[in-house]
C-alpha cells in the first residue's frame, strides 16, 4: 500500500511539471525572433545585391618596355674573328661606345698588316693608266680633227674637178651639135649641086669641091664625138676620184673612231678598277675598326653568350645580351578574345606587380592597396599563342591623386597581374552575368580607331 501511495504521489508531481513546461514553451517568442533575423538577413542581402560593382577584365603578363630600343637586345659582331680579350663582365654597366670584346683577324685575305699601303700602290698605278687612256683619247680627237680638215680641202678640189669635167662635157656636147648642123648643111648643099650639075648649072669642079667639104665636115663630127667621149670619161674619172677620197676618209675616220672607242673602254675599265680599289681600301679601314665590338647604347651587360680566349666566332654571331639603361617600362597583359572588343584606348588599368605586396578587390578597385595605375597603349591586331590578345599598358601620366608611380625597381620579364576597369553595375547583375558566362558591358562606343596595334 505504501508503494502504491508513493507511486501515486510521483505521478502527480510529474503531471504538474509537464503542465508547467508546456506553459513555458507556449509563452516563448522564439518564432518572432527567427523571423526578424531572417528579415534582416534578407534586407542586408538585397542591399548587398544592389551595391555598385566595378566590372573588370583580368589579365596576366610580364613587365616589358614601351619602346623597342628599350628591350633587351643581343650584341653581335659584324665580322668573324678570334676572341683576344673581354673588356666587360656580366652585370657591368656600359656606356655607348664602350669596348665589350676585342677580336683578331682569321681571314687569310686580310693577314697582311700593310694591306692598305699595297692597295694604295695599286690605286696609283690604275690612276696612271687612266691618265694614259685620257692622253690617247686626246690624240685620237686631234687625229679626227686633222682628218676632217684634210678631207674638207681634198673634197673641195675633187668636187671642183667634177664640175670642170661637167663643163667640158657640156661644151663638147654643144660643139658636137654645131658640127652636126654644119655637116647636115654641107650634105644638103651637095645634093643641090649634084642636081644642078645634072641640069648643067654647075661644073664637075664645083661638085668635087662640095664633096670634099662634106668629107671635112664629117671628119669634124667624128672628131667632136671622140672629144665628147673623152670629156665624159674625164667626168667619170673625176667622180671616181671623189668617191675614192670619201672612201679613204671613211676608212681613216673609222680607224680613228675605233681607237677612240678602245681608249674610252680602257678608261671606263680603269675607272671601274679604281672604284673597286677605293671600295676595298674603305672596307679595309672599316673592317679594322670592327675588331673592337662596342656597346650600341647605354645599359647593363646581362649575360655573355661566348666564353674564353682564342675561341673563333662567326660573322653576325651574338656575343652578349644587353639591357638598355632607363627603359620606358610598360606591362603586357594577355586577355581573352571575348573581352578584346570591350577595351577602349582610354580604359584605366590597375596593376599588381610580383614582389610588391598588395590587396586587390575585383569589384572595388578604389579600395585596393598596393596596386598601380596604368593606361591602354596598344592592342595587338592578331592573337598570340593560346588564342589570347596582348594588351600593352603604359604608366598613367600624370600619376592620379593618392596613387604612387610605378616602382623604379621593376625589371623586364617579371610577372604582373592586372585588371582593366570597365563600367559600374549592380552586384546582382555581375553575379547573373558570371553565372551565364556573358562578357562585361561596354560603357561607351570607342571614339578612336587603332592602327597596327597602336592608338592614333
Amino acid at each position: 500500500m505504501a508503494n502504491i501511495s508513493h507511486n501515486h504521489m510521483h505521478n502527480k508531481q510529474m503531471e504538474g511539471l509537464a503542465v508547467q513546461s508546456n506553459d513555458e514553451l507556449i509563452n516563448a517568442n522564439g518564432s518572432r525572433t527567427l523571423g526578424r533575423i531572417m528579415s534582416i538577413c534578407l534586407i542586408v542581402l538585397i542591399i548587398i545585391l544592389l551595391l555598385p560593382w566595378r566590372q573588370t577584365i583580368p589579365g596576366k603578363g610580364t613587365v616589358t618596355a614601351l619602346r623597342p630600343q628599350d628591350r633587351p637586345q643581343t650584341v653581335q659582331n659584324q665580322i668573324g674573328g678570334r676572341i683576344e680579350r673581354w673588356a666587360v663582365r656580366e652585370g657591368q654597366e656600359v656606356k655607348k661606345g664602350d669596348t665589350i670584346l676585342v677580336i683578331s683577324e682569321t681571314s687569310q685575305s686580310y693577314f697582311d698588316p700593310e694591306l692598305p699601303e699595297r692597295l694604295d700602290e695599286q690605286l696609283d698605278a690604275k690612276r696612271n693608266s687612266e691618265t694614259a687612256a685620257v692622253q690617247k683619247m686626246d690624240a685620237t680627237t686631234a687625229q679626227i680633227k686633222a682628218l676632217n680638215s684634210g678631207l674638207r680641202y681634198q673634197l673641195s678640189a675633187a668636187e671642183n674637178k667634177v664640175l670642170q669635167a661637167q663643163n667640158y662635157v657640156e661644151i663638147d656636147s654643144a660643139d658636137l651639135v654645131a658640127v652636126k648642123n654644119y655637116f647636115e648643111t654641107t650634105k644638103a648643099r651637095l645634093e643641090r649641086y649634084e642636081k644642078g650639075y645634072k641640069d648643067g648649072l654647075f661644073s664637075l669642079t664645083d661638085i668635087e669641091t662640095r664633096r670634099l667639104k662634106l668629107q671635112e665636115d664629117n671628119a669634124k663630127v667624128i672628131g667632136q664625138q671622140n672629144k665628147l667621149n673623152n670629156s665624159k670619161q674625164g667626168l667619170l674619172n673625176a667622180r671616181i676620184d671623189l668617191d675614192n677620197i670619201r672612201a679613204k676618209y671613211q676608212e681613216s675616220l673609222a680607224k680613228a673612231q675605233s681607237d677612240m672607242s678602245s681608249a674610252l673602254s680602257s678608261r671606263a675599265s680603269v675607272r671601274g678598277e679604281i672604284s673597286k680599289l677605293r671600295n676595298d681600301i674603305s672596307n679595309i679601314s672599316i673592317r679594322r675598326g670592327l675588331y673592337i665590338v662596342r656597346a650600341p647604347q647605354d645599359g647593363f651587360v646581362v649575360k655573355t653568350l661566348k666564353a674564353g680566349i682564342g675561341e673563333n666566332i662567326k660573322e653576325g654571331e651574338s656575343i652578349a645580351t644587353l639591357q638598355p639603361k632607363d627603359p620606358l617600362v610598360a606591362a603586357e597583359l594577355y586577355v581573352s578574345a571575348m573581352d578584346v572588343p570591350l577595351i577602349l584606348d582610354t580604359s584605366d588599368v590597375r596593376l599588381q606587380f610580383e614582389g610588391w605586396p598588395s590587396v586587390q578587390f575585383s569589384g572595388w578597385p578604389s579600395v585596393a592597396v598596393g596596386t598601380f595605375a596604368g593606361k591602354i597603349w596598344a592592342i595587338d591586331r592578331v592573337s598570340s599563342n593560346g588564342g589570347k590578345y596582348r594588351v600593352l599598358i603604359r604608366p598613367d601620366n600624370p600619376v592620379p591623386k593618392n596613387d604612387e608611380p610605378w616602382p623604379i625597381q621593376l625589371r623586364q620579364g617579371s610577372g604582373v597581374y592586372g585588371r582593366i576597369i570597365l563600367r559600374s553595375v549592380p552586384l546582382w547583375y555581375e553575379i547573373w552575368r558570371q553565372l551565364n558566362g556573358f562578357p562585361p558591358n561596354l560603357e561607351k562606343e570607342p571614339e578612336t580607331a587603332e592602327a597596327d596595334g597602336k592608338k592614333k
